[in-house]
C-alpha cells in the first residue's frame, strides 16, 4: 500500500521512522514551512524519500502539487500532527481515504488545545485515530484509547502522555488498517465539544476579584501550566502581569505513592519533545498548549 505522509513534531517522526522499519511504501512526504516545522529534517530523513517527493504545506494543494500527487498515486494518506486543514480535493485523493491522528477522544474535544480542555471542563481526556471529513475532527473513528487524567496533571503532563498513546495505538491498529479491516464508527455529534484556538486566550488573565473556587482555579493554573511556555498570569498592584505555573506531585504517604510522580517521558525523545507548542489538525500552532 502506497502512503502520503503529512507530518510535524516528535510524533510526526516517531511514524516516519516506524513506517521505515516496517518497510512500508511512503511514496511522499509533506512538511510544515519553516516557521512551524518541528523535526522536518530528521521526518525527510526517516522517511526514506528523495527530494522530489517531499512537499511543503503551503503549496499542498496547489494544481502542481496536486497533479505530482495524482502521479505518486497514494492508497492512504496519514496526517500526523498536521497543522492545516485538508480539502476536499486531497481528501478524495487516496481511494483508502485520509487518517487523523489526533490528541483527544473524539467526539470530545474536537479542534484546538484537547490538552487543555478536560481538566478544565472535566471531559474525557484521550487519543483517536479518525478518518478525515470535510469537518474538523469529526470523521467516522477507527481506534481510540482514554488517557485517564490524574490530579497532579498540567497542561503538559497530560499533552506528553496523549502523544505517547497516540503513537502506541497507531503502531497497534496499523495491521487492520493495512489489510482493510479497522472499524469505522461514526461519531456521535451530539456528544461533540469543540474549541477554537481563540477559546484559550479567555484563560490568560487571572482575575483576583472574580468569584471562583478553589477546584477551578487550580485547574485553570494546571491547564496552562506548559513550561517553558508563559502561563495564565494576573496583575500585580502596580499593573506588572504575573505568570503563574504550578508543579504538583503526590504526597509520600499517599496510595500508591511509588506510582507517583510526574515525570512523564517519550520514547527515543525529550519531555520538551513537541518544541516550541504543540499543535493539532484543526490549525495553526499555539505558542503554549496543544492540540492534534
Amino acid at each position: 500500500m502506497k502512503l502520503l505522509v503529512l507530518a510535524n513534531e516528535w510524533i510526526g517522526l516517531q511514524v516516519a521512522s516506524w513506517l521505515r522499519e516496517q518497510r512500508e511504501d511512503v511514496v511522499g512526504v509533506a512538511i510544515h514551512p519553516p516557521a512551524t516545522a518541528r523535526h522536518a529534517r530528521e521526518i525527510v530523513a526517516a522517511s526514506g524519500v528523495g527530494a522530489d517527493r517531499v512537499f511543503e504545506a503551503p503549496t499542498l494543494h496547489s494544481p502542481e502539487t496536486l497533479a505530482r500527487l495524482r502521479q505518486l498515486a497514494p492508497d492512504l494518506i496519514l496526517s500526523v500532527y498536521w497543522g492545516y486543514i485538508l480539502k476536499p480535493e486531497l481528501i478524495a485523493l487516496p481511494p483508502r481515504g485520509c487518517i487523523n491522528f489526533h490528541c483527544g477522544l473524539v467526539p470530545y474535544n474536537r479542534g484546538k488545545n484537547p490538552n487543555v480542555w478536560p481538566i478544565i471542563e472535566g471531559t474525557p481526556a484521550g487519543v483517536s485515530l479518525h478518518y478525515i471529513d470535510e469537518g474538523i475532527d469529526s470523521g467516522d473513528v477507527i481506534a481510540q484509547r482514554e488517557v485517564p487524567g490524574r490530579a497532579i496533571d498540567t497542561g503538559k503532563t497530560l499533552h506528553l502522555r496523549m502523544l505517547q498513546a497516540l503513537f502506541e495505538l497507531f503502531q497497534q491498529t496499523w495491521p487492520a488498517i493495512k489489510v482493510g479491516s479497522a472499524p469505522r464508527t461514526p461519531q456521535d455529534a451530539s456528544r461533540a465539544t469543540f474549541h477554537w484556538a481563540k477559546d484559550l486566550r479567555r484563560l490568560d488573565e487571572i482575575d483576583l476579584d472574580a468569584p471562583t473556587t478553589a477546584r477551578a482555579l487550580l485547574n485553570w493554573m494546571r491547564a496552562r501550566t506548559y513550561p517553558p511556555h508563559a502561563g495564565a498570569w494576573f496583575r500585580d498592584a502596580d499593573g506588572r502581569k504575573v505568570s503563574v505555573r504550578v508543579e504538583l506531585d503526590y504526597a509520600a504517604d499517599a496510595v500508591n505513592s511509588a506510582e507517583s510522580g510526574n515525570g512523564v517521558k517519550l520514547a527515543s525523545g525529550a519531555e520538551t519533545a513537541s518544541g516550541a507548542g504543540p499543535m493539532d489538525s484543526a490549525g495553526a500552532q499555539h505558542p503554549s498548549q496543544a492540540a492534534a
